[in-house]
């Protein structure tokens, strides 16, 4: 998936909150410049630029703003934690994958802020079970779990594998707005990439990519 039109500065709509909430994490370089230093950037570059190429310039940027006037906006998946607020917004129509930082950042783990390289094939299950449904928002309940918040959850009874998945950077559990729990599992298990979970209270579904199997809680 690409970022979306508009988007460019993604990194910092997925750290802004996290990172002033959390304050374990630096910001990445890609993603430290904010949206007022690029533009201050950009008009320094242009105020240095001869008189007629900042006509050109311009003259290039009233006509793409013309060009998008009456547009309806890029489509977009929105990738959503439910613990941390945090959102990265992804293209609907691109196939190039969003960068693996971002994704690890986004997916960490909310108790610990720890994170880990998640596998990279995860990404592409949420996108593809989003643009089955058509939906715009995928709801993350559950990414990478550190082995310190796996122990603690096991011993306060809940339902969790002693080497669970989570704790590899293998699974995810979301959820769709409008989907029932029920048809996003039937889907998911079709796709036959790894295990599926099926929590229909919770209102969730796991996915992973370890060996193909199914169970329900």
């Amino acid at each position: 998936m690409r970022w979306a039109p508009g988007l460019a500065a993604l990194a910092a709509l997925l750290f802004a909150g996290g990172l002033a909430r959390s304050g374990a994490a630096a910001q990445p370089e890609s993603a430290a410049a904010s949206k007022k230093e690029r533009a201050l950037q950009e008009k320094a570059q242009a105020r240095s630029s001869p008189p007629a190429e900042r006509k050109d310039q311009r003259a290039r940027w009233r006509k793409a703003l013309r060009q998008r006037l009456g547009q309806k906006p890029a489509a977009v998946i929105n990738f959503y934690n439910i613990w941390t607020h945090e959102t990265v917004a992804l293209d609907a129509k691109s196939r190039e994958a969003p960068p693996p930082a971002v994704i690890d950042r986004l997916l960490r783990c909310h108790f610990t802020n720890r994170q880990i390289a998640m596998d990279s094939r995860l990404p592409g299950i949420l996108v593809k079970a989003a643009e089955h449904f058509q939906a715009a928002r995928v709801e993350i309940v559950s990414g990478f779990r550190a082995p310190k918040y796996n122990l603690m959850l096991r011993k306060k009874g809940h339902r969790v594998a002693r080497e669970s998945e989570h704790t590899f950077g293998h699974a995810v559990d979301f959820r769709l707005p409008g989907v029932t729990t029920e048809r996003l599992r039937s889907w998911v298990r079709r796709l036959r990439q790894g295990g599926v979970g099926y929590y229909q209270d919770d209102g969730f579904v796991h996915v992973d990519t370890g060996p193909v199997r199914y169970w329900a809680e």
